[in-house]
């Protein structure tokens, strides 16, 4: 009897451990999402494939095997904090990418600077893997050098909608998942940080040859339509025209950085979901990332 109690104990101890902790301080709830889904972003590629609610409070972009689709902000940003809840497609999703990300390649081809959120579509019985990542002055563009942190999430990402942010200001550039903070990638020098401003987007197309298992499993498009649904789009900061004076939007209460409420958080996230660190691979080459060594 005592040792039944005592497992069970274990047990309950085990569980809490386990549990998704409080980060302390809600972005989502500081801000009102956007009034219309055209308030702040239009079309960007794939029209046909990409309905709007008739209220704007949602889109619903899909691939098949003639399109993908995706959206782009109205305006350019030199910092921010930008956000949408997502809900994607469940069952057989292999080689599909739906992305939430910053980007200014369009006015910088071939040098271009990029923060994003991508979600890798996977095989049935597997989880998505949500994987972040940072793109500076062309690291993205010719010789990759990417900066993956890649996780599995404590919920299925397909059964409902989820709250996913990126917050960059001058300093740092951290990735939310329903506030608690997963990543944060802290400017270390000038050439490892993307300064230059950028639009958002949100895109869903074919990555088969990457993305699940590293090309092991292509799309199978007689799943087709995959969809991915966004709403609750929150886009506040700075834009490229805003006067000097703008100030960043916080990302804790003491302004920068993260309170050690939201540190616990992360560390509970990056502990218990966490399954690839670029900084830890030792096949990477180090000289081409100095900031994990810094």
């Amino acid at each position: 009897m005592a040792l039944l109690l005592f497992s069970s104990i274990l047990l309950s101890i085990l569980q809490c451990s386990s549990a998704q902790p409080s980060p302390g301080y809600y972005l989502s709830s500081r801000f009102k999402p956007l009034p219309g889904f055209y308030h702040g972003y239009n079309t960007l590629w794939g029209p046909r494939h990409q309905t709007v609610s008739a209220d704007q409070s949602s889109v619903a972009i899909w691939l098949d095997r003639s399109s993908g689709s995706g959206f782009k902000s109205n305006r350019p940003f030199r910092s921010g904090y930008f956000a949408a809840s997502i809900k994607l497609q469940p069952g057989d999703t292999a080689g599909v990418i739906t992305a939430f990300y910053l980007s200014n390649n369009q006015v910088h081809p071939g040098f271009h600077d990029e923060v994003d959120i991508e979600f890798l579509g996977t095989t049935p019985g597997r989880p998505y893997k949500l994987q972040t990542n940072v793109y500076v002055k062309g690291s993205g563009d010719g010789r990759v050098i990417g900066r993956e942190m890649k996780f599995h999430l404590w919920f299925d990402p397909a059964a409902d909608f989820h709250h996913y942010a990126i917050l960059w200001n001058p300093n740092e550039i951290i990735f939310f998942v329903d506030d608690i903070p997963i990543r944060r990638y802290p400017r270390r020098s000038d050439d490892t940080f993307p300064l230059r401003p950028m639009w958002v987007y949100g895109t869903i197309w074919d990555a088969s040859s990457w993305a699940t298992d590293n090309g092991k499993h292509r799309v199978d498009y007689r799943h087709q339509p995959f969809v991915a649904r966004f709403t609750r789009f929150v886009v506040r900061g700075c834009s490229a025209y805003a006067p000097p004076g703008c100030r960043p939007v916080p990302s804790s209460p003491s302004g920068f950085g993260l309170s050690k409420q939201q540190l616990a958080a992360m560390a509970w996230a990056q502990r218990n979901y966490m399954v690839y660190d670029y900084c830890r691979d030792d096949r990477r080459d180090r000289s081409l990332t100095p900031e994990c060594w810094a």
